[in-house]
């Protein structure tokens, strides 16, 4: 009877555990990458789909680790930064009055003014809230030269063109209230007047700067922002998807329909962004968002409430749509060094998406 009983509990036991393996014999794993196993009493239909659902978000997302030492440290070919202005306007204000902003270019390392054969990838970045122009190229407070500097040296990106500009009309940090107006039109800025300014005097994929050359060029394009900047980033998939490819916003969700888009109205909000695509003629392959947060980002609800409805659309696949983590992660230029760092050498770079 004793021995009976424990060939019971053999059986069981390796019922159990293959109850909680997968058809290759490995562990099932949830989204977040934690092993977990899951029996369902569902039909087989509904055992394939949920299967189908797991291997979409494991090759969807993906968490970040540090930048290696050797990529925050001076590199031997150096990128330059230069300052330019250009003339625009108060995209807020019904004013048509002219005024002049900043910008700062990085140029990479070997770039020729008068070489005009050589094309350039161009990323467009955006600051965050209280930030100005200058932020992301500021040696005190950032690393990011030195990142662009290793990832083309090292290379892991093709030598890019990098612009760091404001939505701030003056290039000082506003209140809270004044910052969100001046982001949702700055698109219209970018569009009209930064982008015809750059182009035109920086060597890029754009031919010239007719609405045909910029659509023509957009897959050599980008746009980032970080916090504020990352908001500002959704709103350039919204109204400039036809001059810009890719997108990497980071900590930021989309205010499209109201502040703070991706808490209060996450599926709204991806309902909106499918439109977006669908109204454009848009193919699963003519655009690519790799989206960042941190899980000790104090806006990390917003932004995975977000990305988690637009990983259940059909208009958002794994090779359009990419969900980066960083464990532990926080609001701050760490964060955002990382991002860039994993996210560029697959928009500009030799990994596959």
């Amino acid at each position: 009877m004793k021995k009976f009983t424990g060939m019971i509990l053999i059986l069981i036991t390796f019922l159990v555990f293959t109850a909680c393996q997968n058809t290759d014999g490995e562990a099932v794993s949830n989204w977040n990458g934690n092993t977990q196993g899951k029996i369902s009493s569902g039909s087989e239909d509904e055992i394939e789909n949920n299967k189908t659902e797991e291997q979409r978000e494991a090759k969807q997302v993906s968490y970040t680790t540090e930048v290696p030492k050797e990529y925050r440290r001076e590199a031997q070919q150096q990128g330059e930064i230069v300052r330019v202005e250009y003339e625009t306007k108060d995209y807020t204000s019904t004013s048509d009055e002219t005024i002049i902003k900043p910008a700062y270019v990085y140029l990479p390392y070997g770039y020729g003014e008068n070489d005009r054969e050589t094309k350039y990838d161009i990323l467009y970045m955006m600051h965050g809230w209280t930030m100005t122009a200058e932020s992301y190229f500021d040696p005190s407070s950032s690393d990011m030269i030195d990142l662009f500097d290793n990832l083309i040296e090292n290379g892991d990106m093709r030598p890019t063109i990098i612009v760091s500009a404001t939505f701030d009309t003056e290039n000082q940090p506003q209140d809270f209230g004044r910052s969100t107006e001046e982001i949702a039109e700055f698109h219209q800025e970018l569009r009209n007047d930064l982008m015809p300014y750059i182009e035109s005097h920086f060597h890029t994929y754009a031919e010239g700067i007719s609405e045909a050359d910029f659509r023509n060029s957009r897959a050599h394009r980008a746009f980032t922002g970080f916090s504020l900047g990352g908001v500002t980033t959704w709103y350039q998939f919204v109204y400039n998807l036809d001059y810009i490819r890719n997108f990497i916003p980071m900590s930021g969700d989309c205010w499209i329909l109201g502040t703070y888009g991706g808490r209060y109205q996450p599926v709204e909000t991806t309902k909106y962004l499918e439109n977006v695509v669908k109204d454009g003629d848009w193919e699963k392959d003519d655009f690519y968002i790799y989206a960042a947060i941190g899980t000790s980002d104090p806006i990390w609800d917003q932004v995975n409430n977000q990305l988690e409805e637009m990983m259940k659309s059909d208009e958002f696949t794994p090779d359009n749509l990419h969900y980066a983590i960083k464990e532990g992660g926080r609001h701050d230029m760490v964060a955002a060094t990382e991002y860039l760092y994993h996210a560029l050498p697959i928009i500009f770079g030799v990994k596959t998406r």
